[in-house]
């Protein structure tokens, strides 16, 4: 497939990459390697590829295994075409996260998780990216009584100021874009929406450098409407990135291919996207990132299929 270059088509590493394994199954798929992974994608027409620290990087690696990959991975990059328009960190995963990373109740594993930010925002700095997402997964509680909220919510003003802060200093050309989701991995999840998110972002130190990347499905598990909030989160000047996929009604998170969930929002949503500014010209000329899961049941030939219909929809 010919290279979709305007569209800026992209793809993170844990949606192709991922192997099936979900609360109730072992994975049905093997672990792809990443460097495979930008060659398929530069194969089937991608424009971009983005990727959490740890899956391009294993956590625990040594700084020299660590340069090793990187520096492999600019190569294919280089051969490829492929470009990093945006890196996020995973703050979820490692069971130290398990209260979260910037408002856990623990304050050793808010100041490991700055760390472990910052330390990818010089990557970033490295390969180009312009984006640097930013999802609060563990940023929340089950219980009420678990976490103070407006506690937590000025430990996350705080990290943010940092961060913003750091790359003023570096004089990056990095801006943040945080990521809203209402529940799952959590119970509650901290700026649950963009509307929360949005009011979060005005209380910040540098507040022209923190945005949004909203997400279909995220939106629609809160039972909102997608293009609503997009065209919102665009008045503001906060679309910073943004997240396609499928999702049927309020439920878990789906994942599904962009479509393949609420047809008729997708179609408002290209239109708002594409055709949303003046005199028709596209409102958004960011990346269109693509945040699904290729199901279960598919083999490894099944994953690249669904990604290009993705591209396709």
């Amino acid at each position: 497939m010919t290279k979709q270059t305007a569209d800026k088509f992209s793809f993170g590493m844990w949606t192709v990459g991922w192997q099936a394994r979900d609360p109730f199954g072992e994975a049905t798929r093997a672990a792809l390697d990443p460097m495979h992974i930008v060659d398929k994608l530069a194969e089937i027409g991608a424009w971009g590829v983005t990727f959490h620290d740890d899956d391009l990087v294993p956590f625990g690696s040594s700084a020299s295994e660590r340069d090793a990959i990187v520096a492999k991975f600019k190569q294919r990059l280089a051969a490829t075409g492929i470009c990093v328009p945006m890196i996020t960190t995973n703050l979820f995963s490692h069971p130290v996260f398990k209260d979260g990373g910037f408002t856990s109740n623990n304050r050793d594993v808010r100041r490991y998780a700055l760390r472990k930010v910052l330390r990818n925002i010089e990557l970033a700095a490295d390969l180009g990216a312009r984006t640097f997402v930013l999802w609060g997964g563990r940023e929340g509680a089950e219980y009420d009584h678990a976490k103070d909220v407006r506690a937590a919510l000025d430990r996350y003003a705080e990290a943010m100021n940092t961060l913003t802060s750091f790359v003023v200093e570096r004089k990056y050309d990095i801006r943040f874009a945080i990521e809203p989701k209402p529940n799952e991995p959590r119970g509650d999840i901290l700026l649950p929406t963009i509307g929360h998110a949005i009011a979060f972002i005005e209380r910040l130190e540098h507040s022209h450098l923190v945005g949004l990347n909203p997400e279909v499905g995220h939106e629609q598990m809160a039972g909102l409407n997608f293009t609503s909030g997009i065209a919102q989160a665009m008045w503001q000047g906060k679309l910073f990135h943004i997240d396609l996929n499928g999702q049927r009604g309020i439920k878990y998170d789906q994942d599904l291919v962009f479509g393949h969930g609420d047809l008729i929002n997708a179609f408002s949503l290209v239109d708002l996207l594409e055709f949303g500014g003046v005199s028709g010209a596209p409102a958004y000329d960011g990346p269109r990132h693509f945040d699904y899961k290729p199901s279960r049941t598919e083999d490894t030939d099944g994953v690249w299929f669904s990604a290009a219909a993705n591209m396709r929809m």
